[in-house]
Order: structure tokens, then C-alpha cells, then sequence
């Protein structure tokens, strides 16, 4: 008997309906009279456990026990899910070959290996890859198991991902909440991706607050010649006085008499265009989308959140609609350019006459360079299915993420913008003057995205007319114009998962940012949304209208905590090394040690740090140290943080603790 193990229920029934007719049993489907069983997980059936569970030393929180480093690994099955793993563990027990049918990435490949590590599974296991649940996507990718063996780098990618989270989060949240409580403070969680996608929240809103706009003044001028108008501005030479040192212009009087020079010039006084330059520009077809990207583009085009997009795609998925949203990979195989006109003919039944007529007009014969099979792995880009969608039945979310991912899929059929990008410089009282502009000479596929938001697309350049070298042109007017630098825009759920994605902007070490720029950033397309969602439900980041806030919680733990976990280099470089462990380019045991001996330098980081009491701590009337309220069974009361030195106790007061001679508790 062949049995698959799904990583959830909706791709369990895909690959059942592609096999044949089943039926269904509790926990698993049966198809061919038996000889083929589909059963699923609940993702990930299995959880670490935690340090008390390895030891019972562990349930009080002492420095003196760490650093906690388990000398074997070991999982538990999670609760709910006990009865489905039953199910499991007897038909591997039956089973003659297996199948790991997990979603095509890190995760997908270790949530369903792990369970067959924890019973032992000796039998052979192969691998199916879906990126699509529609009928024909899973009976190609049946006819194409592989060995599961060779995703073995995948498995220990998660791995490693999973029990440096573990080490990381289980030993520096104890070290600095007992460091934090010492002082008067409450628990500090610290996560290795959570962290210092926290504190970069934390950073921009420093950079707000010490901003310093600057106002500066540029003057423009209009030439015309017998065409058209050319717009240009007065290039300032460094000898212009009351320059700073990004060569803006800070006294509004100096821009205001160069101005009056200009209009006091006679009448017909000419300028002379002494040098263009035309260049002939191409914008290739934008590629389709990965998870983030969408994302990313979702929540500025419609304010969505990163989870919602994650959500919504996952329902489109499982309705046979779009391919595997949690895809990494903006690419796609070749071998899928034969469904092209299938899904381009379902694109055209959709509502709006002006959509019609674009799919009307693509061209199935343009391969755009989104065609590559060197850029796959597991995954390719989000693209819509062969399965028609019948858009009415779709909420709004659905529609609108569907028509995005339609709309980059039918770039691919359009051809490359084309334009000519042009620079001119007149000379003009014997000064200097440059116009810009772009001319485009052929739309192609941004036909497309003609209506689309401005964020989406960059402004648009002056429309210069034709000019000669050597022509002379005629002054027409020209203005002051003030600007004001403006400080950094905070955060919105989308671009912080933009800059998890592009974390190598944020690093602290320049020199670092080259190196992982190729880097796929912090966290992964599967948990960025669930790390940003995270960070709200423990109090760190708030949202104010649509833009993130950090929480005091989140001040102290960037002011406490070292550097290696509140800038994202260290991570970010984590990162990298778990990537080359999915490749094969390192073993999961180089990255495992590294990981040890970072631990180690980071918990001696911690046991050498002071943390100084709030200025509103209340000390305890025995030894000095600070008090703390905290919540016990029968309401709040007020704890010495030198316990168990020092076991003194009060009862709360509103808020204060009651020092009466009756109730202080000491030993």
C-alpha cells in the first residue's frame, strides 16, 4: 500500500482526486480499492518541548542554568492533534511506500519527515511537489515523485531554523528577564527574527524624533525654442555661498535676486542648448509575483495586512484558483508555457470590458524572461490556475488579489516599455541650466497597469520637445522653489515586511551589505505575516491608524539588549547559512555549532548587563533592591526581585504596595 501524508486536509482531497475515485474514511481517504491511502497532518503535529519538560530544574528561571542546550532533541505531539496522529502513525505502520506531500518548501518538507523520524520509519519515501491543486497540476506532478532523500538540505534548513528559535528565544528570554525583574521591570521575550524586525520599528521612530528638516531653494526655469517648452533648473556651482554639504541651497534671498538677474536680463536675450543626450531605454515585463511582493504591493495598493494577503491566497489555493502562495520565487518553469492560452481564456470572462480587451491583445508567442528554469526550486511565482474562476462567488479580497496576480501574469504577454530618456543643458547669463524628460516610444506592457496607483509606478517625467545642439532657445520665466527635507515614514504592516524582505538596508555593517543583498532577508514568505501579527498580540508594536508605534515594552528591550539581536546582521547572516544548509552548500551541523557558540557570547553579554531601575521603582524596606508587583492567584501583590535572597512580600495597594509593619513577610 502507497501512503501519502499531506500537510493539511484541502491537499490531501487534491491528490486523492488525482489519483482517482476515493473514499472517504475518519482521518484518511482511500483510493483504488486500498492500494493508494492519502491521510494529512495539521501542518506541523509535532512541538519542541519546553526546558522544564527535559528537566524539572528547569521551571524556575535561574542564570545559574544556562545556557539550556537539550543533549537530545525531542518532540511531543501536540494535543489536538493526538487522534490524527494515531491515524498516521498505524497506516505507516501498513504501508509498503510513502509519500512526503508536504507544501513545497522549508516547512512543508519537515513537518511531515519529522513525524516519520518519530516512529521510526524505516520504509522508502518519495517526494511529490504541487504548486497547483487544480486536477491536471496534480496527475503531472503524481507522474513525477522523486526521492525524498534528495530534499534532505530542505529538512535540515527547517531544522536548524527551528532549534536556533528554540535556543535562542528559550535562553536569552530567561537571562534578560531575570536581569529586567532585578530592576523592577516585567518579562523581556526575545526572539531571533522577532526581535530585530521589532527594533527596526524601534529605530525609525528614534530617526523621526531626532529629525531636523532642512528647507533649501532651488530655482526653475523655462526655456522654450519654436517646438515647445523646455523645463529646467539653475545648476548652483559650489561657489554659490550659504551651501551645505549636500550642495542645497539654504538662503531663499540668494535663489529670489538670481531670479530677478534673470527677469532683469533684456528682452530677447537668448540662451543656447550646448549639449543633449538621448538615451534609448527598456523596462523588461515586471515578473509575477512571490508572496511578499504581493504583499508588499497589496498593502499599498489596498492597505491589506500581510496576513490577510497570506489568508486570502491560501483560500484562492485551495479553491483550485491560484498556485502555492507561500512561494519564494517570481519565476516560472517552462514546461508550463503549454497552459498559457488556457488560462489567458478564462482571464477574458472576466467582469470589465477594458480587462477583456487587454487579454484580447496579448501575445502568447512574447516569452518574457519570467520563463526560466534556472530560477526554479521547489516553488515557482503565484499565477492563476486552469480552473476558471467564477468571480462573483469571490469576496472582495479574493477579486482584488486574484486580478493582481492575473494582471502580473498577463505582463508576461505584452512586449518590454520602451523610451527615450533625454537630458539637456542650456547655458543662460552665463549660467547653467538642465532639463530632463522621457519620451515613450512604446507602452507594452505597462498598458496594463495604466490605471494603476500612483505608488505603484514612478512619477512621470516632463515630455521635452525636440532639440538641436547649438540651437538657441528663449528665456521664458523662472521661480523660486522652497523644499523641505521630510523624515523617514514610519512603518506600515507592508513595508516592514518589505524591509524584512530587504533587510540587508538595515544592516548596522555597511560592509555586509553587499554580501546579503542576494539574501532572501529575515524570516520567510511563510512566517514574516505571522512575526509582524506576533509582535502586536505581545506588545510591542501598536497600530495607529495605519502605521506601527512601538510600545514601551519594545523601548526597553532595543535599550537592553545587545546589538547582535537588535540589528539584523547577525540574523540576517543566520539567515543566509540556512539557506546554503536547503542548497547542500553547508551542513546542518556547521550551522548548529555556530549556533552554540553565538549563544554563548550572547548569554555572557547578558549575565555582564546592568539594567538600571525605572525612576518610579519602589525599594524594599530589607534589603534595598527593588520591588515588584506581579499577579499571583488571589489578585496582584508586591514581590522583593532579590527573591529567593530575599522573600519579601506586600499586599497591593492601588497600585502600591502596603508597607504596614502587619503585613511585610521576610526572612
Amino acid at each position: 500500500m502507497k501512503l501519502f501524508i499531506a500537510e493539511k486536509p484541502s491537499l490531501a482531497r487534491a491528490i486523492a482526486s488525482g489519483i482517482g475515485v476515493g473514499k472517504n474514511f475518519d482521518g484518511y481517504i482511500s483510493v483504488n480499492d486500498g492500494n493508494e491511502i492519502v491521510t494529512w497532518c495539521y501542518g506541523h503535529i509535532l512541538k519542541q518541548l519546553n526546558p522544564d519538560e527535559y528537566a524539572e530544574k528547569y521551571r524556575a528561571w535561574r542564570m545559574e542554568d544556562l545556557p539550556i542546550i537539550p543533549s537530545q532533541w525531542k518532540l511531543k505531539v501536540k494535543a489536538e492533534a493526538a487522534k490524527q496522529f494515531k491515524i498516521i502513525r498505524e497506516l505507516i505502520g501498513k504501508a509498503t511506500e510513502i509519500v512526503n506531500a508536504g507544501d513545497p518548501d522549508r516547512e512543508g518538507q519537515l513537518l511531515v519527515d519529522e513525524v516519520l523520524d518519530f516512529v521510526g520509519n524505516k520504509k522508502p519515501v518519495q517526494r511529490i511537489l504541487l504548486n497547483a491543486l487544480d486536477e491536471k497540476s496534480v496527475k503531472q506532478s503524481l507522474k513525477d515523485l522523486r526521492d525524498n532523500n534528495e530534499f534532505e538540505g530542505m529538512k535540515n534548513a527547517a531544522l536548524g531554523r527551528s532549534r536556533a528559535d528554540w535556543l535562542i528565544g528559550m535562553n536569552l528570554s530567561r537571562a534578560y528577564t531575570i536581569q529586567a525583574r532585578q530592576s523592577g521591570y516585567e518579562s523581556v521575550s526575545v526572539g531571533r527574527v522577532m526581535t530585530p524586525t521589532m527594533a527596526l520599528v524601534v529605530h525609525r521612530e528614534e530617526e523621526i524624533k531626532n529629525f531636523k528638516p532642512v528647507t533649501h531653494y532651488a530655482v526653475k526655469a523655462i526655456f522654450a525654442n519654436n517646438i515647445g517648452e523646455i523645463p529646467t533648473i539653475w545648476q548652483m556651482s559650489d561657489t554659490v555661498s550659504e551651501l551645505d554639504n549636500e550642495g542645497r541651497l539654504l538662503n531663499a534671498s540668494i535663489a529670489e535676486s538670481f531670479v530677478k538677474k534673470l527677469n532683469d536680463l533684456p528682452k530677447g536675450t537668448q540662451g543656447k542648448v550646448i549639449s543633449i543626450e538621448e538615451k534609448n531605454k527598456s523596462e523588461s515585463q515586471r515578473l509575477p509575483y512571490s508572496l511578499s511582493r504581493l504583499q508588499i504591493e497589496a498593502g499599498k495598493r489596498y492597505g491589506y495586512s500581510p496576513q490577510i494577503v497570506l489568508d486570502t491566497m491560501q483560500t484562492l489555493y485551495e479553491k483550485k484558483l491560484t498556485t502555492y502562495p507561500r512561494s519564494d520565487c517570481e519565476y516560472l518553469p517552462e514546461n508550463q508555457y503549454s497552459d498559457v492560452k488556457d488560462i489567458l481564456g478564462h482571464l477574458k470572462d472576466l467582469p470589465n470590458k477594458e480587462r477583456t480587451e487587454l487579454v484580447v491583445k496579448a501575445d502568447v508567442t512574447i516569452r518574457s524572461k519570467a520563463w526560466n528554469d534556472k530560477k526554479i526550486s521547489a516553488h515557482h511565482a503565484i499565477i492563476p490556475t486552469r480552473v476558471k474562476a467564477d468571480f462573483a462567488k469571490l469576496t472582495s479580497i479574493e477579486q482584488n488579489l486574484y486580478l493582481m496576480v492575473a494582471q502580473a501574469y498577463l505582463a508576461q504577454f505584452y512586449p518590454v516599455h520602451e523610451y527615450k530618456a533625454t537630458t539637456v543643458i542650456i547655458t543662460f547669463a552665463d549660467e547653467k541650466f538642465i532639463g530632463k524628460g522621457k519620451l515613450v516610444t512604446k507602452l507594452g506592457w505597462k498598458a496594463i497597469y495604466r490605471n494603476a496607483a500612483k505608488s505603484e509606478t514612478e512619477e512621470e517625467e516632463s515630455i521635452l520637445p525636440p532639440v538641436r545642439e547649438n540651437e538657441p532657445v528663449k528665456y521664458i520665466s523662472a521661480k523660486v522653489a522652497e523644499k523641505t527635507t521630510k523624515p523617514p515614514t514610519r512603518f506600515t504592516p507592508s513595508t516592514l515586511l518589505q524591509a524584512m524582505k530587504e533587510i540587508y538596508r538595515y544592516v548596522k555593517d555597511d560592509a555586509l551589505k553587499a554580501e546579503l543583498k542576494e539574501c532572501s532577508g529575515i524570516g520567510t514568505e511563510a512566517t514574516r505575516a505571522g512575526i509582524i501579527e506576533k509582535l502586536q498580540d505581545s506588545g510591542f508594536l501598536k497600530l495607529k491608524g495605519k502605521f506601527f508605534e512601538p510600545t514601551d515594552k519594545a523601548r526597553l528591550a532595543v535599550k537592553i539588549l545587545p546589538d547582535e539581536m537588535i540589528y539584523p546582521d547577525t540574523t540576517a547572516i543566520w539567515e543566509k547559512e540556512l539557506e546554503e544548509v536547503a542548497t547542500g552548500k553547508t551542513s546542518y551541523e556547521k550551522f548548529y555549532q555556530s549556533q552554540l557558540k553565538g549563544l554563548s557570547l550572547l548569554l555572557d553579554k547578558a549575565r555582564k548587563t546592568e539594567i538600571m531601575p525605572p525612576s518610579s521603582s519602589v525599594l524594599c524596606p530589607n534589603c534595598g533592591k527593588v520591588m515588584v508587583r506581579r499577579k499571583g492567584k488571589k489578585g496582584f501583590f508586591w514581590g522583593c526581585s532579590n527573591y529567593p535572597e530575599c522573600k519579601t512580600t506586600a499586599q497591593d495597594n492601588g497600585g502600591k504596595p502596603n508597607f504596614t509593619s502587619s503585613i511585610i513577610k521576610k526572612v
